[in-house]
């Protein structure tokens, strides 16, 4: 079964107040979504990103935004440059690759030999 793992592409320190206790300490993260599988790893092309109050330790939503959190949001959005969606296959999987090739070749020898009957 395939897990999935945000990944932090970029960390940033705001000076914007906090909505909530008005201290000049928020935290900007963008976050980017990694599946691990036995079989592949898939980096996908969702990005997410959380802002937190470091003083309060509160997660500051869309709905609570200034104006001026969402002028320095839109700043630091184009400078995450996520990593490009790819997918990679893991040792296990070419392995079982070789290892079901080597047993179709087989399977075919020995058919043709008469060894094997269907």
């Amino acid at each position: 079964m395939a897990t999935g793992k945000l990944v932090v592409i970029k960390d940033f320190d705001l000076s914007n107040n906090c909505p909530e206790c008005f201290n000049q300490d928020l935290k900007l993260t963008f976050y980017q979504k990694h599946v691990y599988g036995k079989l592949f790893h898939r980096t996908t092309n969702q990005v997410t990103n959380q802002i937190i109050c470091n003083k309060c330790g509160s997660d500051i939503y869309p709905a609570k935004w200034t104006d001026d959190i969402e002028r320095i949001f839109n700043y630091y959005q184009k400078m995450a440059v996520p990593e490009k969606s790819s997918l990679k296959f893991t040792t296990l999987f070419y392995v079982l690759i070789l290892v079901i090739i080597a047993l179709a070749g087989a399977a075919s020898y020995l058919f043709y030999e008469g060894i094997l009957t269907i």
